[in-house]
């Protein structure tokens, strides 16, 4: 039986959704037809479209009787989690010969890392990439030309931008394919290590770009869990990736079965195939709700709180932080994989990963067992198999048996019966400050409750520099402001971590409360994250003053300025901070227009 507090967050979703939901599915079933989307396609408008295809996919084209399938890649040998994409075309194109359907790479999407632009100007982009790819998938797939979607997708924005724009074309089945993670390097305890002594001046730049080089080391996503590895669980919890294929590594025989695998099932799914299965029949209020009870199980990314939202908008559906703190309640911390322990993606997987995730919430009754996936049949249950490769027939080939029904490294992956926490990893701060978001899976107990004198910050590196002056050895909260998406595209955070971290090891009560995001990887330090209203939006964190007693209670849900009269201050005014350089300008739009991180801090 599911439990209670699903079915009614879930129910709630839904009648606050109906009539956007219902317009949104209407639009999709607008966009449907009988057949290949071609045939509404003039002779002309098709020779230009396979103009430069080979003459066996042409001669399929030529006709009205296969289907074709849009390959959108965000493909760039920089970043080593989409490296591996580089290859992938061929393979698809070829699988897709081999099902007797054309495949054509329809167009590439940016993909730009938070890893490298961290505490840069570029990261003021980050944020609106997402909307950015969103808006190119949704150019790749404007030529009406496909029959499905194969999105190859895997780090930060990526994968929710991606969904986001083949959302816009959800009359089409779409797969995401994975590339898997790079394997082991560096232990997490003590790449941390490396970087806080290099935060104290204990250890120079050489020291630790040898310990992030152990760290980050091949082809391949990060292994720690941040946002790139939320969004593969997320896209398997939701029925969008084949089972157990989130987590292989790349360059193995079973990743290359997977991605196969993958072409072949969405033949079975077009209109053509033998079970049609469109994208907007499979996110609907109760796949998101399933996103969400896995995002705090797996004690995921922060970012998610924005990208869920933004994708559910797109599906037209409406959830908010308070659906997601009353699921928190009841959905048990199941995991510990960096930063909210010392084991990574690779651990995860060998104590039975995605399926043994999958199975231990379907029993407790914390996941919607009667959604669709692309396997076409409805029943997450069968999420609860992983792959191998079977070889019994003489011939390998892509096979599913059951996972383990236990964890085989309860260190990493515990049990609904005995969990890591009773509840999940991400709470809702509410006061008089405005409304917030915090990651409690790695905080200490002892850290999440503090209330001490704030310190003021308009940019992290006025933090870094008031650290290295040493006037911050005391108990304080850092308020950071002008950092949400209306200010500078709510760039990341992440050069907090290590100075706030090695504050706290010392023994001070340290806590951080911005308008802006932290890391995907947010770690031991309280931080009330995306506070809303933003400081450029006439929100309350504008009128903090130096010095004013600031609580932040994340066991309560509390996050309130005690300073006496603060409610009534008058809103100091806001000088011009323009944002120019590595490309800001052109996001000017975006700014103006981009809605609070609580509405999915979208454009559209």
């Amino acid at each position: 039986m599911i439990n209670q507090t699903v079915v009614d967050v879930t129910q709630r979703i839904i009648d606050r959704s109906h009539d956007s939901r219902r317009g949104y599915l209407d639009k999709v079933s607008h966009a449907r037809q009988q057949g290949v989307s071609r045939k509404r396609l003039s002779c002309g408008n098709v020779a230009h479209a396979f103009a430069a295809s080979k003459a066996g996919d042409k001669s399929v084209l030529a006709v009205d009787r296969a289907a074709n399938f849009a390959i959108v890649s965000a493909y760039n040998d920089m970043l080593s989690a989409h490296q591996p994409f580089q290859e992938y075309p061929e393979k698809i194109k070829q699988a897709a010969r081999d099902v007797g359907a054309v495949a054509q790479f329809a167009g590439g999407v940016p993909a730009m890392c938070d890893g490298v632009t961290q505490g840069r100007d570029g990261m003021e982009l980050s944020l609106f990439s997402r909307d950015v790819i969103a808006m190119a998938t949704a150019v790749a797939l404007s030529h009406d030309m496909f029959d499905g979607i194969l999105c190859l997708g895997v780090c930060d924005k990526i994968v929710p931008g991606m969904l986001i724009g083949a959302l816009s074309f959800g009359h089409l089945p779409a797969v995401f394919v994975p590339a898997g993670p790079m394997l082991t390097g560096l232990s997490n305890a003590e790449k941390v290590r490396v970087r806080q002594l290099y935060a104290e001046g204990k250890v120079g730049r050489d020291e630790l770009l040898e310990a992030e080089s152990q760290s980050y080391h091949s082809a391949g996503t990060c292994t720690f869990y941040g946002t790139a590895n939320s969004n593969q669980m997320l896209m398997e919890i939701m029925g969008l990736h084949l089972p157990g294929s989130s987590f292989i590594n790349p360059g193995t025989p079973l990743r290359e079965h997977l991605t196969r695998g993958a072409v072949t099932q969405l033949a079975r799914l077009t209109s053509m195939g033998e079970i049609y299965t469109p994208l907007a029949d499979i996110v609907d209020e109760r796949a998101l709700v399933n996103g969400i009870v896995g995002l705090l199980a797996t004690g995921g990314s922060t970012n998610h709180a924005i990208h869920i939202i933004a994708i559910a908008k797109a599906a037209g559906v409406i959830i908010n932080w308070q659906d997601m703190a009353e699921l928190s309640s009841v959905v048990p911390l199941l995991c510990r994989i960096y930063p909210n322990g010392q084991a990574d993606v690779n651990h995860f997987q060998a104590a039975g990963g995605m399926s043994l995730l999958i199975r231990e919430l379907l029993t407790a009754g914390l996941l919607h067992n009667d959604v669709k996936t692309i396997l076409g049949e409805e029943g997450l249950q069968h999420y609860c198999l992983e792959p191998f490769l079977n070889a019994e027939s003489g011939t390998t080939q892509l096979d599913w048996r059951e996972g383990p029904a236990e964890s085989l490294d309860k260190d990493v992956v515990s049990s609904c019966e005995s969990p890591f926490s009773a509840e999940g990893g991400l709470k809702l701060l509410t006061g008089n400050l405005g409304r917030s978001v915090i990651k409690i899976s790695a905080v200490k107990p002892e850290h999440r409750v503090i209330k001490a004198p704030a310190i003021i910050f308009d940019h992290q590196n006025d933090l870094k520099m008031r650290f290295d002056a040493g006037e911050l050895e005391k108990d304080f909260v850092a308020v950071v402001r002008f950092q949400g998406p209306k200010a500078n595209g709510m760039p990341e955070l992440h050069q907090l971590t290590p100075v706030l971290g090695l504050l706290q090891d010392r023994g001070f009560q340290v806590a951080l409360v911005t308008d802006g995001r932290m890391s995907g990887a947010s770690g031991k330090v309280p931080a009330a994250i995306h506070l809303s209203p933003e400081a450029l939006n006439q929100g309350a964190i504008l009128k903090v003053q130096e010095g004013d007693p600031i609580e932040l209670n994340a066991d309560k849900g509390i996050l309130h300025n005690h300073a006496e009269g603060f409610t009534e201050r008058a809103m100091p005014p806001v000088a011009d901070r323009p944002s120019v350089g590595m490309g800001r300008e052109m996001f000017a739009h975006f700014r103006e227009s981009v809605g609070a991180a609580e509405e999915g801090a979208s454009i559209f």
